[in-house]
């Protein structure tokens, strides 16, 4: 798969699909009822509900899709089995579409209060106000921080195999993670690459039983449990890794030419602290059950929503059902103080 990103257009390639692009800028009012940040699954599920219920919505984003559209192959969302995460994002654009939903390329960097409205802060595009506020802004990588990571960034090392895997055909990489991202990405990437080093800090892995048992049965994919990556070494680009059986001590150098660390995410809790927004011990906000933060018309959903009411299982059916259950929340709650 191949992605480029020029200016506002974002086009995604993966055996001839072609991800529908956001053509130009659209019209931008200066109000709304509702601005939704981010336009992943649970952005794109809530603004489409927020339409339905007749509220004046845009989505303000700096990607199209997340971390969806880098999904090799997503076959666990109801109806669409096996399908391009690319594809997928598209079938949902195209249905937010119809509701002419505008959608705004641009980087949210705040949220303050104006009397009884919200007004967003964009980075190219000025002061949005609105009555309320719907923030699905996802998550980012989570680093290994060992020696040669920061260096070897596009020279070897990868958080999306989507994005680089065809450039490692018959070549031998790594993929460092537990979880259903770095078994799915092993899995991508067994079919380019001559060996798929899987590797795992734990003695078994947190994915689903079908993909673990999938990659045991793959030939050119060799299972490491029990042991973490130490330093990642070369010199222009990646050549080895050094690692460490946690278990008896051990540590020895692979030859590799990619690791594709793929060891979960971090939210944005720089971002909630700045606006207000309470966050839990791992940063994520803290929502209630209908997704309602401790500022009144600020709502969270999807892989950045946590704290004691959010039951964290990051699939892309719990994510749209979020954006769902908010949007509800925010039409309730602005029947409430609109009266």
């Amino acid at each position: 798969m191949f992605h480029y990103r020029l200016g506002l257009f974002l086009v995604v390639f993966e055996m001839g699909f072609k991800l529908t692009p956001m053509l130009g800028k659209p019209s931008i009012e200066k109000f709304y009822d509702v601005v939704v940040v981010g336009a992943g699954p649970a952005g794109l599920s809530g603004a489409l509900y927020l339409a339905r219920y007749g509220l004046k919505t845009i989505i303000v984003s700096k990607t199209i899709g997340g971390k969806v559209a880098l999904a090799p192959l997503v076959d666990d969302y109801l109806g669409l089995p096996e399908t391009p995460g690319a594809k997928l994002v598209d079938l949902f654009v195209k249905h937010v579409a119809k509701f002419n939903i505008p959608i705004l390329v641009d980087e949210v960097t705040g949220l303050s209060r104006n009397g009884d409205k919200w007004v967003v802060e964009t980075k190219s595009s000025g002061l949005i106000e609105c009555y309320a506020t719907l923030l699905a802004v996802g998550s980012t990588n989570r680093k290994l921080g060992v020696p040669g990571e920061e260096e070897f960034v596009g020279r070897g090392v990868s958080y999306c195999a989507t994005c680089d895997g065809p450039l490692f055909k018959n070549k031998v990489v790594a993929v460092v993670g537990g979880g259903n991202s770095a078994l799915v990405s092993a899995l991508y990437l067994s079919t380019l690459a001559s060996k798929v080093y899987l590797i795992h800090r734990r003695n078994e892995f947190r994915a689903f039983p079908f993909y673990v048992d999938k990659a045991y049965r793959t030939g050119n994919i060799e299972v490491i449990l029990n042991t973490v990556v130490l330093e990642i070494m070369g010199r222009d680009r990646v050549e080895a890794i050094r690692i460490k059986n946690i278990v008896d001590g051990l540590e020895k150098e692979i030859g590799v030419n990619g690791v594709f660390i793929e060891i979960g995410s971090v939210p944005p809790r720089e971002f909630f602290e700045k606006i207000g927004v309470e966050v839990d011990e791992n940063g994520y906000a803290k929502v209630n059950v209908d997704m309602s933060t401790n500022l009144p018309g600020v709502y969270v959903a999807g892989d950045a929503a946590g704290g004691p009411c959010k039951y964290r299982f990051e699939q892309i059916s719990t994510a749209v059902a979020e954006g769902a259950i908010a949007a509800d929340s925010i039409y309730k709650y602005l029947h409430s103080v609109r009266r």
